[in-house]
Parts: structure tokens; sequence; C-alpha cells
């Protein structure tokens, strides 16, 4: 039986498609998997792994966190997380450099602030 988080990815990345004026087998071609594999994930008939879903992303040019939390591989908080990370590295304004101290800094303002949800459970001291 097909997860509903499947069929809602599924519509997603036909949106997403479209909208990349890509007919299905350009984004085939272009993520590296064959027509019918991605006309099954478009229809929630296929749940494709992490690896294919970055190669969509990639040919969609759109997050692939995004596509992560779509097929429920990811929770919406660590895809805020990561859409932030890769904002700064594709910012072609500043040096590779600055984009890790950039992280650096974000990451020490993340553990200044306190443990996040996940962190609820470990002890602390």
């Amino acid at each position: 039986m097909a997860s509903l988080n499947v069929g809602n990815l599924g519509e997603y990345l036909r949106e997403q498609r479209r909208n990349a004026q890509l007919t299905l087998r350009q984004l085939a071609d272009a993520a590296g998997v064959s027509n019918p594999y991605l006309s099954q994930i478009e229809r929630g008939l296929r749940k494709p792994s992490a690896e294919i879903l970055q190669q969509l992303a990639k040919a969609l040019r759109i997050s692939a966190e995004t596509l992560y939390v779509q097929a429920g591989i990811l929770d919406e908080r660590a895809r805020e997380e990561a859409e932030v990370r890769s904002v700064i590295l594709a910012d072609p304004s500043i040096t590779e450099r600055q984009k890790q101290v950039l992280l650096d800094i974000y990451d020490s303002f993340r553990r200044e602030n306190g443990p996040t949800k996940d962190d609820d459970s470990k002890p602390s001291g």
C-alpha cells in the first residue's frame, strides 16, 4: 500500500517539473532515471531513495531537503536548517572561506540557544 507521503511527493514532483517546463522524459534524462520509473514516482506508485531524490532535485534546481520533507525522510525543522545552509553555500557573492565562517557562526548560535527538539531526550551535564 502506497503511503500518503509518496502520493504527495509525486504530485509535488509533477508540479515542480511543470514549473520548470520539462517533459517527463527530459527530467528523467537530466536526473539519470528511467522514464517509466519517474512516471511511477509521480503517480505515487514508487518511493524513491534519498539518492534519487537528490538527483531529481538537482535536475529541477530545487532543494533536495524539500523533496526529503515531501517524502517523509526529513522533518520540517531539519529542512529549515538545511535550507539555511544551502542558501549560504549557493551565494556566489562570498568566498568559500566566508561561507564556512558563516556556517560555523550559525552552528555556534544554534548550540548557544540550547537543545533542539531532537536533543530533548539527551541528559544534560
